[in-house]
């Protein structure tokens, strides 16, 4: 009884479902958030929150099926995020542009799982919402939704002008376009956040997940998102338009000298490419890029709809606050039901959005992480974290050895007995050394740039040489070619080291012939 008599105190005058907005304080909570109206006289308010009067009681239900799908993004995050710092790049192909924009989604990810695993009180009092200023989940969650919602947009422009900038124009976006990039997709989102939270501020107003208020909501966030997604959408389309023109020039160009030429680099002019040429390079740079074209324009869309539907409906409740009118009836139908809203519902649907277009938005935007994941995800990914599992797996378990069984053939020096020089010959028959194979070490001649440089040992046969005659030759060792190894057959001798035993041999070496003149 001591209830119902508080209550009745509460309305002072007002029919039920209302309630009296002289019996509360105006301060605590966001006050403006009330929805009142005099059309009885007194300044009535209807019971917070709102959407409980005005959408089916499965309003809760569907808002947190978007929530624990958001919970499903995130995962999908995470694991994109990890395989990124962990995994090499080979089977990640990570780039900052995708690292940032995964970055941004999960932000946006926990404004709704904040409140689902905080469960707030949506209310300061009985007609008044809480906002960032007493609720500190209000203020986690609406602030991290808008830092998310204004770095995704921000870094799918980005990712759309790098790569209008590669096919139209022609450019190699590098360093200077990483830092740009950087300042632009998160300085502008962290003043924005700054600037939305100190003029706008943020309220439950639409189920557990706080957004922005109404006062000036459309100068300093809807109005430049909109800007930077139309900027994208232009941006992409401009990008299509350019490649279908390609494609086009590249059906109707007879020239057939050009069929088989490679594709021109980025330091040649767009003006000196062919039709074909320029279609095969625009077709490899679609090809390397469709991943984040597919997720710009999946993204943007999502960020779009989401604007347009929730400033129709910010605009529908603060018309309803500034002309009760509008709601008359509806209002009169709760007045007189005595707060049956299920009887009135049909007369609240021209007032708010409708259920299935709420879900609709609310899924999407859930949806962001998951199409990350399908879009920008790799199966090597998935094979690069069994490997790195077999491979810590391995470590742990490594048996101990001993220091002399673990010992590297090559580090020994005993070993150098029995190593065999890739440019001596083999002992199994005759076989021509393989000159010309990537393997073979290149060792550059004493005396000479341009020829190999003698094996070690020959530098002791000539010693020994030097030592049985008492005049040594002269500087130039042959005369007959600049190189020194006139008349050389590759595929005619055994090696380069019989080459040079040959040349240097005291046999070949004569003081009578005068220096300069070794025979071979």
């Amino acid at each position: 009884m001591e209830l119902s008599r508080s209550i009745e105190d509460l309305r002072m005058g007002c029919v039920a479902p209302f309630f009296n907005e002289k019996a509360f304080p105006s301060t605590g909570g966001f006050v403006n958030g009330r929805l009142c109206s005099n059309l009885t006289g007194a300044s009535c308010c209807l019971p917070c929150p709102l959407t409980d009067w005005v959408y089916p009681d499965n309003f809760k239900t569907a808002t947190q099926s978007a929530d624990w799908v958001n919970v499903v993004g995130m995962v999908g995050c995470a694991f994109l995020l990890l395989s990124w710092i962990v995994l090499p790049v080979e089977r990640t192909h990570r780039h900052y542009l995708s690292i940032c924009l995964t970055v941004a989604v999960v932000f946006m990810n926990l404004g709704f799982i904040i409140p689902l695993a905080g469960k707030p009180e949506q209310c300061f009092n009985e007609i008044t919402p809480h906002g960032q200023d007493s609720s500190t989940i209000c203020a986690a969650s609406g602030a991290f939704l808008l830092l998310g919602g204004w770095g995704g947009v921000l870094w799918v422009f980005l990712r759309a002008l790098s790569l209008h900038l590669q096919i139209c124009w022609q450019m190699v976006v590098g360093r200077n376009y990483m830092w740009f990039s950087q300042a632009l997709g998160w300085g502008i989102p962290i003043v924005g956040l700054v600037l939305l939270l100190i003029f706008s501020g943020v309220s439950f107003r639409f189920g557990q997940t706080c957004h922005i208020n109404h006062e000036n909501s459309l100068a300093d966030f809807w109005i430049p998102l909109l800007i930077f997604a139309g900027l994208t959408v232009i941006i992409q389309f401009a990008t299509f338009g350019y490649c279908i023109k390609v494609y086009l020039a590249s059906l109707a160009d007879g020239n057939q000298s050009t069929e088989n030429t490679g594709g021109p680099s980025y330091s040649n002019s767009i003006r000196t490419m062919t039709p074909r040429q320029a279609y095969r390079r625009v077709r490899r740079v679609v090809q390397l890029q469709w991943r984040g074209i597919v997720i710009v324009l999946i993204i943007i869309a999502d960020v779009i709809f989401f604007a347009i539907i929730f400033v129709f409906l910010d605009n529908t409740v603060q018309d309803i606050k500034t002309d009760p009118n509008k709601a008359k009836t509806w209002i009169a139908c709760l007045g007189m039901t005595r707060g049956d809203k299920h009887a009135c519902l049909d007369l609240a649907q021209p007032l708010v959005v409708g259920l299935p277009t709420v879900t609709a938005v609310l899924v999407l935007l859930a949806m962001n992480g998951l199409w990350l994941l399908l879009i920008l995800g790799r199966w090597s990914m998935v094979t690069g974290w069994v490997e790195w599992f077999a491979a810590l797996g391995s470590s742990r378990n490594k048996e101990f050895v001993s220091v002399d069984a673990r010992m590297d053939l090559k580090n020994d020096p005993r070993s150098y007995e029995i190593a065999m020089s890739p440019m001596s010959p083999v002992s199994a028959g005759r076989k021509t050394p393989d000159y010309f194979g990537h393997t073979a070490p290149y060792h550059p001649h004493q005396r000479s740039f341009s020829t190999p440089r003698a094996p070690n040992n020959v530098r002791f046969e000539m010693m020994d040489a030097y030592q049985s005659h008492p005049e040594p030759p002269a500087a130039t060792y042959a005369s007959t070619n600049s190189s020194g190894y006139a008349d050389m057959n590759p595929l005619g001798m055994n090696s380069l080291r019989d080459q040079e035993d040959a040349r240097y041999s005291p046999s070949n070496y004569s003081p009578n012939k005068g220096p300069g003149h070794v025979f071979i």
